[in-house]
Order: C-alpha cells, then sequence, then structure tokens
C-alpha cells in the first residue's frame, strides 16, 4: 500500500494496521534546510515562485517518512488575490497593507480572476505532484472564511479580535458583504488546487475558537458549509477549527472526509461525537516535540492506542509545528507511527 492509497483509505474509514501521518507546517524553521533558503529569500518569494514552494514542500518528506506533502503556501493568498496585500512584520507578526474601515473598502475586494492571480499555486500544485509521481498524499489547504476576515479587519494579527467581532454585531449587513466575496474566492481557489493536483484541502478555522459559542454557526460554520456544498462529490475536505471542539458535531453535519481536532481534547472524545463515516486527525500537542524523544514516544503511542478501535485516524499535531521542535523529536515521532500496529486488528498484539 503506498502512502496515498493509506491515506485515501483512512479518508474512507477503513481499517488499516497503522493510521497515516502528516504534520500542520511540516515544513518551516525548525528545520536547518528551510532556514539556508530563508537566508536567500523572503518568505512570499519562496511561497510565489513555484520552484521554491516545490524545494520547501519536499524539505520534510526527503527526512522523514510522511505519508502526505502540504502545500508551501499562506492562508493570506486570498485576500491579497481579492486586492488588500500583507507582508511580515520585522518584529514578527502578520500585517495587512491596510485594514478593512469601510463598506466601500470591501466593495472594492473582488472575487474575480482568482484562478489567474494565484496560478503561482497551481504551477507550485502540479510540480509537487510530478514529484511525488502518485505515491503520496498532495494536501491543499485555505483558511476559512472567518479566519480570513479577521486578518483583513483587524489589519493583521490580533489579541482581542475586537474590530471583526464588532462588524458581525454591529453591521450584519456588510459583514455578510464580505463573508460572500471571500467564500466566493476560496471556491475557485479549491477547485483550482484540485484541478492543478490536489487530492484533498483542509480549511484552516484557526479564529473560530475565539467566537462566543452561540455565534460560530453563524459567524464562522455556515461560510465552511458554502465552500463544502460547492465542492460536494468533488475533492475531500478535512476541516480544522482550533478551540472550537464545542462544535464537532455541527462540523461533521457540513459532510468534509475528515475533522482535526486541536490538543486540548483527548482524541477518544472527539471521536464519540463525530459519526463513524467521518475520519479523526490529531492530535499531539505541538510543545511535546520540543520536550525528549521519550515523552514524544509515550504520548503519541497513548493516542494511536485511544485510536486502535475505530478506523479513520490520520495522526497529526493538534496545531502547527513549532520553531523550536527538535529534529530527533520528530524522527522519534514518525517512527512511532510508521513502526505502530493495531492491536484491534492483530489480536498476537493484545496485552493480557
Amino acid at each position: 500500500m503506498t502512502s496515498r492509497q493509506r491515506f485515501l483509505a483512512a479518508l474512507d474509514c477503513q481499517p488499516l494496521d497503522r493510521p497515516p501521518i502528516w504534520i500542520m507546517r511540516q515544513a518551516g524553521r525548525y528545520l536547518p534546510e528551510y532556514r539556508a533558503l530563508k537566508e536567500k529569500y523572503t518568505f512570499l518569494q519562496l511561497a510565489q515562485t513555484p520552484e521554491l514552494a516545490l524545494e520547501v514542500t519536499l524539505q520534510p518528506l526527503r527526512r522523514f517518512a510522511l505519508d502526505a506533502a502540504i502545500l508551501f503556501s499562506d492562508i493570506l493568498v486570498i485576500p491579497e488575490a481579492m486586492g488588500q496585500g500583507y507582508h511580515f512584520k520585522d518584529a514578527g507578526g502578520i500585517a495587512m497593507d491596510y485594514a478593512l474601515e469601510t463598506r466601500a473598502q470591501i466593495d472594492r475586494l473582488t472575487s474575480q480572476a482568482i484562478e489567474e492571480k494565484l496560478s503561482y499555486v497551481a504551477e507550485a500544485l502540479r510540480l509537487i505532484q510530478r514529484e511525488l509521481d502518485g505515491e503520496k498524499m498532495l494536501l491543499g489547504f485555505g483558511g476559512s472564511p472567518w479566519t480570513l476576515a479577521t486578518y483583513m479587519v483587524e489589519g493583521g494579527s490580533s489579541k482581542d479580535f475586537a474590530r471583526i467581532k464588532s462588524l458581525y454585531y454591529q453591521d450584519p449587513n456588510t459583514f455578510e458583504a464580505l463573508m460572500e466575496k471571500v467564500s466566493d474566492s476560496l471556491i475557485a481557489y479549491f477547485r483550482m488546487q484540485q484541478a492543478a493536483g490536489a487530492d484533498a484541502i483542509q480549511i484552516f478555522d484557526s479564529w473560530g475558537g475565539v467566537l462566543a459559542g452561540e455565534d460560530y454557526e453563524d459567524a464562522s460554520l455556515k461560510w465552511i458549509r458554502k465552500i463544502a456544498d460547492a465542492l460536494q462529490g468533488g475533492i475531500p475536505i478535512i476541516i480544522y477549527a482550533k478551540g472550537a471542539n464545542a462544535h464537532l458535531a455541527p462540523q461533521a453535519a457540513c459532510g468534509p472526509k475528515a475533522i482535526a481536532v486541536d490538543w486540548t481534547i483527548p482524541i477518544e472524545q472527539a471521536a464519540r461525537q463525530i459519526p463513524s463515516s467521518i475520519a479523526i486527525q490529531g492530535n499531539l500537542d505541538p510543545v511535546l516535540l520540543n520536550t525528549t524523544p521519550q515523552i514524544v514516544s509515550q504520548r503519541a503511542t497513548r493516542i494511536l492506542n485511544a485510536m486502535a478501535d475505530r478506523p479513520g485516524h490520520i495522526f497529526n499535531l493538534g496545531h502547527g509545528i513549532l520553531p523550536q521542535a527538535r529534529i530527533e523529536n520528530m524522527e522519534t515521532l514518525v517512527e512511532t507511527v510508521v513502526e505502530w500496529r493495531n492491536p484491534a486488528l492483530d489480536p498476537t498484539l493484545q496485552t493480557p
């Protein structure tokens, strides 16, 4: 069974001897080869040059026996394509070129020609797929409409999300106009990724958890549902909403192939809230990769054993890998998952 076949079987919730593994932000600053590239190129140059995006995407696959490659890109390519650029601040963090403050600014944004403006993403996907040659899964991704809107209205990273929440509460018509445009742009973007060779799409609702519980459906999930409905029968979708574990069942009702959960909920508890026909991804605490190989192996094995009786598990972190992650811990994590065998399928592996 190839890595790609294993991943697709997990998405179909078929019993497997061990789950597929990939890691959110599996390319990045914890790798010395990535840091070497960053000495020559900016992040935007790496993301917007297909050959460089190919190189960064493949770096972790050369080191580790991962089952999937995930496109090296950024969720903020969508606002940029709509007419609102972004950059990285010298002191760290993301800044949009301007914050959305008026309805007129939102009206000037466009969801037209997304495929043309982001053609470099499609070219990177084609290059990556050619290199993978059908052996490994290729994942595309994008931010959720709510998460992208937070950056667009706040003007970048935020601590309290006061501006976007105030827009949602006080001017729902303007909020909906923005979300319609962002959602339409994402639908076009994900269709482009599928056509360019992506095998599945992960939607990152990274800031869904900052919403009041009663607002999550209206402010975030209904827009994810709009995207899922538009892509229905096309490319498989994985939904990830950080800090939104109270909404796992409603997320499942959107019809994704998988739901990714963060590290703040025991994965077996999440599994009880998600139908058995939907795969579950997760959910090791990323900070554990900063500790020791022994701790990583113990905690990863606990998650593997907890999901042994539940077909459709994709092993991952509960959020993106941190820059401080140690290479030996990443090696141990991948080895632990790849070498583990499901005792539910082999009685000889069961302890008395």
